[in-house]
């Protein structure tokens, strides 16, 4: 039996306490991208239903522990059988002018406000959202303990990849941003040092602001 195997799955104990208080639609909520040089964080908020198939749950889990095809097909059960689910963002010039542990507030309250139908509770990893009127629970790890910020982890993840892939990698071509997603490799280091960074780019971030030592500050940010 291999370690992740050997792992505890998150479970719906959460969710079904919340139901037995007469909640009806608790959302998850979780985010990916805070440690990244680059692009935007993106937040996931899931409301799961009570009767998921079987077939997929071993695949409902903290994002990090799957691999990329196992993230893809994660997140098309998550998205075929959720009851709703949406994604937020907030961007690197929002970044580095609020700060990451508010931008990533922010993120989540967007996905929250995107949801469909509404939700009525939150479960939230690590933080809470105190601009939020709504009940919430924050938990520490709770991606690796509550089934639907598992979820919304994952859809985070899986979306925020897709962008990073696509879009970032056509846009700024030579950073390699489909291999490393904008956190910091070596190769992300490298290609820092050789062309600079670009207004997508964490300007307060350490690494960000040495390569703007070099290269002044990139077009296009104010």
């Amino acid at each position: 039996m291999t370690t992740a195997s050997k792992r505890t799955l998150p479970d719906d104990s959460f969710e079904l306490a919340l139901r037995e208080q007469g909640y009806r639609a608790a959302a998850g909520v979780d985010e990916v991208g805070r440690g990244t040089l680059a692009g935007p964080v993106v937040a996931g908020a899931v409301i799961l239903p009570f009767d998921l198939p079987e077939d997929g749950l071993h695949l409902i889990r903290d994002s990090k522990q799957l691999t990329p095809d196992q993230r893809d097909t994660a997140a098309a059960y998550i998205e075929r059988h959720a009851v709703g689910f949406a994604c937020g963002a907030a961007d690197a010039a929002e970044i580095d002018r609020i700060g990451i542990v508010a931008a990533t507030r922010n993120a989540m309250a967007r996905a929250v406000d995107l949801l469909e139908p509404a939700t009525d509770h939150l479960l939230i990893d690590a933080l809470d959202l105190p601009g939020i009127a709504l009940p919430q629970i924050s938990m520490v790890k709770g991606d690796a303990r509550c089934r639907s910020i598992a979820a919304a982890s994952i859809i985070a993840k899986v979306t925020r990849d897709r962008l990073m892939a696509t879009v970032w990698e056509a846009r700024f071509p030579g950073y390699g941003f489909a291999a490393h997603k904008g956190y910091g490799t070596a190769t992300h280091l490298r290609a820092l040092r050789e062309l600079g960074p670009i207004a997508g780019h964490r300007l307060t971030f350490a690494p960000v602001r040495e390569a703007m030592a070099i290269h002044g500050t990139p077009a296009g940010t104010a």
